[in-house]
């Protein structure tokens, strides 16, 4: 008889170990989480959108959790080398992603340039989205152009004498333009920079005549007076810049929009994504957070996990045909 218990309990230890073994996230349901700092990748360099909507939702999301979250800004390829970085991570819930649109880009650039992917859509899980804005096109206030017209005139007069910056090849400030010189006919030189912050740096300097990029980049420069906004791409007039029309009501049936999200490496468990989706929700519900973004002309248009999958999948798609148009890029 204790022969007989012996073995039905050293059986049921046996399970036991093969069923933790086989769901890892059970030892995470148990944890406590987060039990240590979380870590909110900007794979950009200060100053950008990414950044600008970071730094806010990451002091806010600390707090729902009870919990550091320390943001950490690494540029390069376009976001990509801080993007693959998340993507390859260990899916513990301590290493979340704030990307930008490009994320569903660049997995199509690398297939146009025959390179291996920095990384795929399928590592990264999406939690939530918490802005989505249309570019602007701006040039310094000194500058000729006092509007849209005299820009495109300009460029029409002069084929490839206008350059635009961006946070690198096929990123969101990137590809906007690329949508205007093929609306347009025009060609302008395109001189990227690893991410909005320098990009616009280089603009104010006068290293390069324009550039597109979210709203929350520049309208402080624009409100004093060192940038002027000729046009944007968004359906409508924006209520940060009220006075700027779109490129719709100019003619071009041309929209694009650089868009924020959360994102966590594929495989983390459910109950972990579970709590940083609810930590995001406070976070786009924050009264600090939401009066950040609104002095840097942006606001919440927050989406949770399933709308956000979807969101992506159908943007990876639109975004797929674009780089598809815009072809080779060195």
């Amino acid at each position: 008889m204790r022969e007989l218990s012996r073995r039905h309990f050293l059986t049921a230890a046996q399970a036991a170990g093969l069923t933790l073994g086989a769901a890892p996230w059970l030892a995470f349901a148990q944890e406590d989480y987060p039990a240590r700092p979380v870590t909110m990748l900007v794979p950009f360099p200060p100053g950008g959108v990414a950044d600008t909507v970071g730094r806010p939702v990451a002091e806010a999301m600390g707090r729902a959790l009870k919990q550091s979250m320390v943001v950490e800004n690494k540029g390069g390829a376009g976001g990509g080398i801080g993007m693959a970085q998340v993507a390859k991570s260990r899916a513990d819930g301590y290493n979340l992603l704030m990307a930008l649109s490009s994320v569903v880009v660049l997995p199509e650039a690398d297939k146009v340039l025959k390179r291996s992917p920095m990384f795929t859509l399928d590592q990264l899980k999406p939690v939530a989205r918490f802005t989505a804005d249309p570019t602007v096109l701006v040039v310094r206030a000194e500058s000729p152009w006092k509007t849209f017209a005299d820009f495109m005139a300009h460029a029409k007069a002069n084929p490839g004498a206008l350059t635009f910056g961006s946070s690198g090849n096929y990123g969101t400030m990137h590809v906007p333009m690329e949508q205007l010189k093929a609306g347009t006919n025009t060609f302008m030189l395109h001189v990227p920079y690893t991410g909005a912050g320098p990009a616009v740096l280089a603009l104010l300097s006068g290293q390069v005549d324009a550039l597109s990029t979210g709203p929350s980049s520049v309208v402080q420069q624009i409100r004093a007076g060192k940038l002027r906004a000729l046009a944007h791409w968004g359906e409508g007039r924006l209520s940060a810049l009220p006075e700027v029309p779109s490129l719709k009501e100019l003619g071009l049936p041309i929209t694009f929009s650089q868009w924020s999200g959360l994102f966590v490496p594929a495989g983390t468990p459910e109950p972990v994504v579970t709590k940083l989706r609810q930590a995001a929700k406070a976070a786009s519900e924050d009264a600090r957070a939401r009066a950040s973004l609104a002095a840097a002309g942006s606001s919440f248009q927050y989406l949770d996990a399933p709308e956000f999958e979807r969101f992506v999948q159908q943007d990876a798609k639109t975004m797929a045909a674009v780089v598809q148009r815009i072809g080779k890029v060195e």
